[in-house]
């Protein structure tokens, strides 16, 4: 609820603005039984027509600014809302991108979604509905009140009995629904996880028949959000045949008493028209206010669900360093008895990495599925933290380095081609903002991706649909390098980001990068043995062990590991010849 204000603080004057012109509002509609009542009393009563229109002529006049203010009332309410929303969506983004791998997979995709649109939206709702109701519908309860004891004394004390019960109905509800929606909310991002992770893997899905139990998943998901939803609602529901159930029977006790002043000459007709229509005015103001509370309940469930990510810090926290003061000497990244397990892993997943890689060396990353590779590259710009261990980039011990610094100087292609909704040039330019185009041209050389480039209509304005989906996965990897590469990196990680590439296509761009890389430290995971035997040192990987380390005939001789991964692609034997 504080951080709540936080962000409505930029918009003060709104939030004034909009409760106060709609009590103006509220002030107008309680004069409205007053004028009824004199209308019945002298107009009608007696039969003076002249008096009856310039009353109707009054009752327009009070509607007609009623409406006024209503209308600029709405304009300020509805302004305040979508600032603080967009206010809190921008920040709810900033604040998901400090995240590091392992905040974000903690989280998880689905419930950041979920905040980020649902939840928001939900205190967006909150937020209009509360400027502006929460002084009009009291403004006009006790409002009523009053005026109903300018009227009446004796019929207004109905009135006092029949407020408290009324009140305690709505905020007792108010007081049971609000956990329960939170579980709705939580409900929904299940729901919508299983969904995104359905609709991201349609194609494993469909290739191993598992549609009817995907199917089956969602249902499940579904019944039980459809359950939370079910029992909350049931519970809101009381709400309104409670209030009216109450609103009725005092006004059953009101006509029965304003009939009984009638009779002994204490009211006049007009009297007791003008006090059902107060109270009919507390009824429907006590209908908004139930749903004023539903939906700041659910707002205000929504909002807590915000600030819980909002209130969650990175684990990661970055230095002050930079490399201005590095040591030309150091090696460019030095790993020294690195370990690594996964947040709620169940093991290691490096165990005891120590090598040297020095500016313009070509190192080579191997081994099975599951060894450990991607984890190894993963640490160097900081993706995740290392469990024990020194990593160090140019003598400085990474943890003590800027974000920025790692960031301008680590660039990395990873083992998903991941590409983004608009043109290849903006996607070019995600690597390096202020690339020319001659830059653009020289990575997707580089990258064996300026033909099919080359072959677009627009060229480096050809759109790239979400997830580069209208490319091939040949293409896409080859615009992912293409993007690494345009930044000029002083280290470059190709994270099996040629696996979709052939034989001839992946020695031409590691023969491309050799040509252009200088002083450029690369780092080259791969499964293929191929792609690494020109490296000047290959890593071995086993179980997230380093069980082998040196060139490629170094390794043939000595590493049983890597003999089994040559031999299984080039033949049995292949390593004697």
């Amino acid at each position: 609820m504080k951080r709540l204000l936080t962000f409505l603080k930029d918009y003060r004057r709104e939030a004034v603005l909009a409760p106060a012109l709609k009590m103006l509002e509220a002030f107008f509609d309680l004069f409205v039984p007053l004028v009824t009542a004199d209308i019945i009393n002298r107009g009608i009563g007696n039969g003076d027509t002249g008096y009856i229109m310039s009353h109707v002529m009054i009752l327009i006049l009070l509607g007609l600014l009623g409406l006024a203010a209503s209308i600029t009332a709405q304009y300020f309410a509805a302004k305040a809302a979508v600032g603080v929303s967009t206010a809190m969506r921008h920040t709810l983004f900033d604040h998901i991108q400090s995240f590091g791998f392992s905040d974000l997979d903690k989280a998880g995709t689905g419930t950041l979604i979920t905040r980020m649109t649902s939840d928001i939206n939900q205190v967006q709702n909150g937020v209009n509905l509360f400027l502006r109701l929460f002084l009009r519908s009291p403004f006009i309860v006790f409002g009523a009140m009053i005026m109903a004891f300018t009227i009446s004394v004796k019929a207004a004390l109905i009135f006092v009995v029949a407020i408290p019960v009324l009140a305690v109905i709505v905020f007792g509800i108010m007081k049971v629904t609000r956990p329960l929606y939170r579980g709705v909310q939580g409900n929904l991002d299940a729901l919508t996880g299983a969904v995104r992770e359905n609709l991201t893997g349609i194609r494993v899905v469909r290739a191993f028949g598992r549609e009817e139990a995907e199917t089956a998943r969602f249902h499940k998901e579904n019944a039980r959000l459809t359950r939370s939803q079910l029992h909350v609602g049931s519970i809101s529901a009381l709400m309104n045949p409670l209030t009216f159930a109450v609103v009725n029977i005092a006004l059953i006790v009101l006509l029965n008493t304003g009939a009984f002043e009638i009779n002994v000459g204490g009211l006049a007709q007009g009297d007791v028209i003008a006090l059902v229509n107060y109270l009919n005015q507390i009824l429907v103001e006590l209908v908004k206010l139930a749903n004023l509370i539903v939906q700041v309940t659910r707002a205000l469930a929504s909002a807590d669900r915000v600030d819980e990510i909002l209130r969650t810090e990175p684990v990661m926290q970055y230095g002050a360093r930079d490399f201005a003061k590095a040591d030309p000497n150091a090696p460019a990244v030095l790993f020294d008895h690195v370990h690594l397990t996964y947040p709620g892993g169940g093991g290691e997943s490096l165990t005891d990495i120590s090598f040297t890689a020095m500016p313009g060396e070509t190192i080579g990353v191997i081994g099975g599925t599951g060894s450990g590779k991607s984890s190894l590259v993963n640490l160097i710009p900081r993706f995740y933290d290392r469990t024990d261990g020194t990593i160090r980039l140019f003598g400085i011990r990474v943890e003590n380095l800027k974000k920025e610094a790692i960031d301008e100087t680590v660039s990395i292609a990873l083992q998903k081609a991941a590409l983004f909704s608009g043109t290849i040039r903006s996607n070019l330019l995600m690597g390096k903002k202020d690339a020319t185009e001659e830059d653009m041209w020289r990575a997707l050389t580089a990258a064996q991706g300026a033909d099919f480039v080359r072959g677009k209509k627009d060229g480096l304005d050809a759109v790239v649909e979400q997830g580069g989906r209208n490319f091939s996965g040949g293409q896409r990897q080859r615009l992912t390098v293409a993007r690494a590469l345009i930044a000029e990196p002083k280290i470059l990680i190709l994270d099996d980001s040629a696996s979709a590439l052939d034989y001839a296509t992946d020695a031409a761009l590691r023969r491309a990068i050799r040509e252009m890389s200088g002083k450029m430290t690369v780092f080259i995971v791969s499964q293929r043995a191929n792609s690494v035997m020109q490296a000047d040192k290959i890593i071995v990987l086993d179980e997230g062990r380093a069980v082998g380390m040196g060139t490629h005939e170094e390794l043939l001789r000595t590493c049983e590991v890597y003999r089994d991964i040559y031999e299984s692609q080039f033949g049995k034997g292949a390593a004697a010849r």
